[in-house]
């Protein structure tokens, strides 16, 4: 019988540690599973954040490209913001070919003998601020297009439209190398030449 009672616990005792190491293993496992859990995360938000530098990057290169590699908050040159780009060269020079007048004295006309400006009027604080003789620049620089065959410039966020021929004993290329600038005199808007002072050309101002 004592024989038998110890075999017993020996078998009992083979039982309960086999069982005890199974479930160590498999608590191991399965903490170290939870743990590789917790770490994903961690693991993941990782790229997340060095790729936080490259979409920086490509938004500032996006706003570079957009303003011309100005940026918004560049000094401007008598009101005109450095970003705009003109029409191809070639363009503006046909351009002002074609609107140069063969007799200014008869083909001039003010605003007075058209009836009077009742185009846009700009106002006054911000007149002062980008207009008259002290605020000048080069037409070439500007934005510009051709309407009914005259030119018509973006300044200071005011499209300016030739409604005057351009005198034909000026330079062919004034509008490249002349400082001008814009100014109302008595009647309406006129486009001045610091070259040729007094003479003056009729506009009109719009958005």
């Amino acid at each position: 019988m004592p024989k038998k009672l110890v075999i017993s616990a020996v078998v009992l005792l083979l039982l309960l540690g086999t069982t005890a190491s199974v479930y160590a293993q498999h608590e191991h496992e399965g903490g170290g599973e939870a743990k590789s859990q917790a770490a994903r995360p961690a693991q993941q938000a990782h790229p997340a954040q060095q790729a936080r530098p490259t979409a920086q990057r490509s938004q500032q290169s996006y706003g570079g490209v957009y303003h011309g590699n100005v940026q918004h908050n560049a000094p401007t040159n008598g009101g005109v913001h450095p970003s705009g780009v003109p029409q191809h060269q070639g363009q503006v020079r046909s351009g002002f070919t074609q609107s140069r007048a063969t007799s200014w004295n008869t083909e001039h006309r003010t605003w007075s003998q058209r009836g009077g400006y009742n185009g846009y009027r700009i106002p006054d604080a911000r007149f002062h601020q980008y207009f008259g003789g002290d605020h000048f620049f080069r037409i070439n620089r500007l934005p510009m297009v051709f309407v009914g065959g005259y030119p018509r410039f973006q300044y200071d966020g005011y499209w300016v439209t030739f409604i005057d021929p351009w005198p034909e004993d000026w330079s062919p290329l004034w509008y490249e190398n002349d400082d001008v600038y814009l100014d109302y005199t008595d009647d309406g808007y006129y486009l001045y030449s610091r070259s040729h002072p007094g003479i003056g050309m009729a506009v009109t101002v719009s958005f």
